[in-house]
């Protein structure tokens, strides 16, 4: 059934208007800021990090602080957002809702209980892990979006014995939405990382019969750890019977050669200023402590950017400008000497084996000084834990990476704002993890995107974060079907001599 706001709403769009984006749950704006690129209005947003929401305020509403404020979805009701920020009733105020709830808060919601949510919300309000998916679903009511988008990890397909995206499309299926859900690796889209997410995308359908998602723009051959996971994303989708098979869930978009091959980290960081980590330290530059935003770097003018650099700096409406002032490190003095002897690809175990031998070397040079050191005396163990690092290879192979310069780095996780040993920087003689900007420009955020607060929440700002030029393909097919639903409407007046 399509209810006057939805007519209205189509109406608007008809004429002219531009579609009005609610971000649930935004973040600092990876998802904002791809839609924000395809001509879409980004009206408002909801984030319960103090600095998260300050990042959305500032990139997408500079002059007006009212949108700076974290809000908590489970204490703002959509009448109370809409009043606060003058946007009027809350189903007329958005088009598109976007976001995706903690994937953690559907644990233990059960099928018959998501049927009944919008029905019934408070019989689960002493379940906490489906609060936040019975706000998100209150939203989704109240605002009627023509559009919803939902973003969450693969594991949302398979969580807690639950496929989570099938039940999310079975009640907006019961409240007049065609939907489909897919998983998209966002190095097939531009990005400078093999990060892979599921996301869900619904249509009114008043203006949309099925549901499609973006061909990839790039080409990669994904290591084989990617189809492992994707594989148990995707269990429960097999093993069910051929009578009880998903109708919603669609198999990505395949690549289709020629494409141009994904963007490398070289061609993403190449451009940025060389930190030399060991310089700096025996500088005195580079100190214990928080990192803030206010020791701008020049950057160089070369006569060739890479296409990607390129694009970062020069982001229409986010332009970079000729410094760049969150190009920071973390602060890691035990650790610079192994990254500059790590290889590329070496994860932890290669790192403690090579952090051994530099061990050992250090003995030997001791001893040939004539200073020989008691095994297990104080003095050696405390040699040791100048060189190697304490955690057990076995619990944690992962924990460090050093990146390949000629492939799209690895994910980029939220544990960014504790360590970063994730992405130890591809060229030795920085002996570094990554910089903030380095994070930012792994995501694709343009160089003129801002993040507040100082190194460590920027971090898990990124690493939280959906990439923007994923975000911007996604948009630009939504964009695509709002434009064909509204010519068809056109022309179907026109054939009936409606106005």
């Amino acid at each position: 059934m399509t209810t006057p706001a939805i007519r209205q709403k189509i109406a608007r769009l008809a004429a002219g208007g531009r579609p009005r984006v609610l971000d649930l749950f935004s973040g600092c704006g990876g998802i904002s800021l791809g839609f924000h690129a395809a001509g879409f209005e980004i009206a408002a947003a909801i984030e319960h990090d103090p600095d998260a929401a300050k990042s959305h305020g500032m990139n997408f509403h500079k002059s007006d602080n009212r949108h700076w404020k974290a809000r908590d979805i489970t204490k703002t009701k959509p009448a109370e957002l809409t009043k606060e920020l003058d946007l009027g009733h809350p189903a007329l105020a958005f088009d598109v809702i976007v976001g995706g709830p903690p994937c953690q808060a559907f644990a233990r919601v059960g099928r018959s209980k998501l049927r009944e949510v919008a029905d019934h919300p408070e019989a689960f309000r002493h379940d906490d892990r489906a609060e936040l998916y019975i706000d998100y679903l209150q939203y989704v009511e109240a605002c009627s979006p023509l559009v919803v988008l939902m973003e969450n990890v693969p594991d949302m397909l398979n969580h807690g014995g639950h496929n989570i995206a099938e039940e999310v499309c079975e009640v907006l299926s019961s409240r007049g939405y065609v939907c489909g859900y897919t998983l998209l690796n966002a190095a097939l889209y531009g990005v400078p990382q093999m990060r892979e997410r599921m996301f869900l995308l619904a249509y009114h359908k008043g203006i949309a019969e099925g549901v499609s998602f973006p061909a990839p723009t790039h080409w990669i051959e994904l290591p084989a750890g990617y189809d492992g996971s994707r594989a148990v994303a995707l269990k429960l989708l097999a093993n069910v019977s051929e009578n009880e098979r998903s109708d919603h869930y669609t198999p990505p978009p395949p690549p289709k050669r020629p494409l141009p091959p994904a963007v490398t980290a070289a061609e993403a960081l190449g451009d940025l200023p060389a930190l030399d980590a060991r310089k700096l330290l025996a500088e005195g530059m580079l100190k214990r402590g928080a990192r803030r935003f206010d020791q701008p770097l020049p950057l160089a003018l070369p006569d060739r950017l890479p296409d990607f650099a390129h694009q970062m700096r020069n982001w229409q409406g986010f332009e970079g400008a000729q410094t760049v002032a969150d190009h920071v490190i973390r602060y890691l003095p035990r650790d610079y000497p192994l990254f500059a002897r790590l290889e590329p690809g070496d994860q932890y175990p290669e790192a403690i084996a090579c952090a051994e031998k530099m061990f050992e070397e250090a003995l030997a040079a001791m001893k040939a000084q004539g200073n020989t050191i008691r095994k297990n005396s104080p003095a050696w163990k405390m040699l040791r834990a100048s060189i190697i690092p304490p955690y057990d290879p076995g619990k944690f192979p992962n924990k460090w990476r050093k990146m390949e310069a000629d492939k799209p780095s690895r994910t980029l996780m939220a544990h960014l704002g504790k360590d970063s040993y994730s992405h130890i920087h591809y060229d030795s003689a920085q002996a570094r993890t990554i910089s903030v900007r380095e994070a930012a420009r792994l995501q694709s955020f343009p160089d003129g995107f801002v993040f507040a607060g100082t190194m460590n929440p920027a971090f898990r700002q990124i690493g939280n974060a959906v990439p923007p030029l994923l975000s911007k393909a996604l948009a630009a097919a939504i964009r695509a079907q709002l434009d064909d639903a509204l010519q068809g409407r056109t022309i179907q007046q026109k054939k009936t001599g409606q106005r």
